[in-house]
């Protein structure tokens, strides 16, 4: 597989988004020199230590070696400090570090709960690579990390639409009815 410094002189910026229910984020990669920022602190300062360990998965699923030279710029709102730790590290675990060495990740991310964010975070990470790739490496490095990611889990690469349906008058809810009194 093809390396980002085997790439192109002139590497160019990326800008892909994930979404889930109402939450969309929008992923913007570009070169870099490897950190890892997570609302603009650094991953080594995230609170709580205990899922520090969940936080790195992904780059131990990898190689640090992948991600050598590669800075993760990732902006998160609502949701606890567990949901964001799941979704930031994932697709980092699962293709290697070393496949984002050189790269830059500035994510933001609107709308939808915490749970739903997360998962347009990953999204839009594990999307924002391969995009990376296609654009400015080659396409047989592309389609490798596209097999990891899909094989790993779907949702990394393909939205998953469904929303709640909206309530309707007449019950408490989209279908349920309130219940008819005869007397």
């Amino acid at each position: 597989m093809a390396t980002i410094e085997k790439a192109s002189p002139k590497l160019l910026p990326v800008q892909t988004f994930g979404r889930k229910k109402f939450a969309t984020a929008v992923a913007l990669v570009k070169p870099g020199n490897g950190l890892i920022k997570i609302n603009g602190r650094p991953i080594e300062h995230f609170q709580p230590e205990i899922l520090r360990v969940k936080l790195q998965e992904p780059l131990l699923i990898v190689g640090k070696d992948k991600f050598a030279n590669l800075n993760f710029k990732i902006r998160v709102t609502g949701g606890g400090y567990v949901s964001q730790i799941y979704a930031l590290q994932e697709p980092l675990l699962i293709v290697g570090k070393d496949k984002f060495a050189n790269l830059n990740f500035k994510i933001r991310v609107t709308g939808g709960g915490y749970v739903s964010q997360i998962y347009a975070v990953r999204q839009a990470i594990a999307k924002g690579l391969v995009a990376f790739y296609h654009k400015n490496v080659d396409e047989q490095s592309r389609r490798e990390l596209k097999e990891q990611f899909v094989a790993y889990d779907r949702t990394l690469m393909v939205a998953d639409p469904r929303a709640t349906e909206p309530k309707k008058f007449g019950g408490p809810g989209a279908r349920s009815r309130f219940q008819k009194s005869y007397r």
